[in-house]
Order: C-alpha cells, then structure tokens, then sequence
C-alpha cells in the first residue's frame, strides 16, 4: 500500500472552470466605471495571483483605486459564484478516489476564503478535506509558501509527503518555496512561466490515476 500523501489543491483551473462567472463580475466592475467588457480569455488570463492583482490587472490602466475595484469584483462575484461554474472532468471522482485511497486532501487557493468554502460545500468537497485555505486565512497567497506550510501544519504532513497540484506558475513556485513537490496541470487556465513541475498530467482524471493503490 502506498505511504498516505497530503495534496494540496488549487481551485481555479485546477478543480473547478470558473472563468465565465469570474468574467462576469469583473466586468460588472468594469461597468461600474464607464469601461467595456473584457472578453473571457482576456480576463482567464488576469486570474490566479488575487482578487486585487485581477482587479488591477482588469483596470488596464484606468483612474481607478484598485482596493475599490477589488471590493467591487467580490461584490459582485458572490451574487454569481455558481451561475455558470464547472468542476472540470474527472474531478469529483479522482478526489473521492484519492481521499478513499487513505491520502489527505487539503486546498490552498488565492480566491477569497469565503467565496472558496461556499463553492467546496456546492460542490460537496468539504467533507473529503482536512483542510480549506483561502485567501485571508494565512498572511500571504501563493507564491509564498506560507499557505502551503500552513496546511502542513494543520494536516500533520511534512514535505516528503506533500505535493502541490495546480494549473499556474504561482502555484509551482509555492511548492518549490515550500520544499514540496509539484504537479502541474495541463487542462487549466494558467501556464507554468519559468517553473519546472515534478510531475505533469494532461487532466485531474490522469494524475489521480497516478495515486490509485494498484498504480
């Protein structure tokens, strides 16, 4: 049987496609300040680093605060959160897989811890993890490692056996930060910048096979 590993787990892009709700509010914001819809590859493309650095990077130079914007984006995003919201494939089966496989299941994610757990319960996740850590709920995001080494504090995992799964740059940074190891995601929204993942798979389908007890 293997050793029991601690995953930790991005969320957009790498559990769930939440590009087309995220597209909305941002240019909800957007709208808010006279300035026309982004296209949603467009806005894909700002995600992962924070809801500040979206909304900074969504003002495209624009005269506005960001601190405000980014008030505006939640705002508007907690009215929509699972409108249009996807688990990607192979998702729901692979964590149930994984976590009745004996490892543990953690999720380290940039989004906003409230909007996170509301979408771990619609999605009927929370029960599978240990542990659900959001934007706030440590002192930094990603690419710190502080939130990563907070779930291995909480779960009782060290880095040998902790892997980081996503689908950016930022979360192979943390990883490496951390002193953990690293899967990347080919079927997300972000790309791996000038990181080198331990591990890549084309889908969550094909990494959770990687961790089945016959694998």
């Amino acid at each position: 049987m293997q050793t029991p590993q601690l995953f930790l787990f991005d969320l957009d892009g790498t559990l769930i496609d939440s590009r087309a709700d995220l597209a909305a509010a941002t240019n909800a914001m957007r709208a808010l300040h006279g300035l026309p819809a982004l296209p949603l590859d467009v806005v894909a493309s700002y995600v992962g680093d924070g809801v500040r650095v979206l909304a900074q990077r969504a003002l495209e130079g624009a005269p506005v605060d960001p601190d405000l914007a980014a008030q505006e984006i939640s705002a508007a995003y907690a009215e929509r959160l699972t409108d249009r919201t996807t688990a990607y494939p192979g998702v729901d089966a692979g964590l149930r897989a994984l976590r009745a496989a004996g490892h543990d299941l953690a999720l380290v994610t940039n989004k906003p811890a409230p909007h996170a757990r509301r979408l771990m319960d619609h999605f009927g996740w929370t029960p599978l993890f240990a542990a659900i850590l959001g934007g706030g709920d440590a002192a930094d995001l990603k690419p710190s490692p502080l939130p990563l080494q907070t779930a291995m504090q909480r779960t009782g995992h060290g880095p040998d056996t902790t892997w980081m799964v996503g689908d950016h740059h930022t979360d192979l940074a943390a990883a490496r930060r951390a002193g953990v190891k690293s899967i990347y995601l080919e079927s997300g929204i972000g790309h791996p910048g000038a990181e080198t993942p331990d591990l890549v798979c084309p889908d969550f389908a094909a990494f959770a096979a990687r961790f089945r007890p016959d694998a």
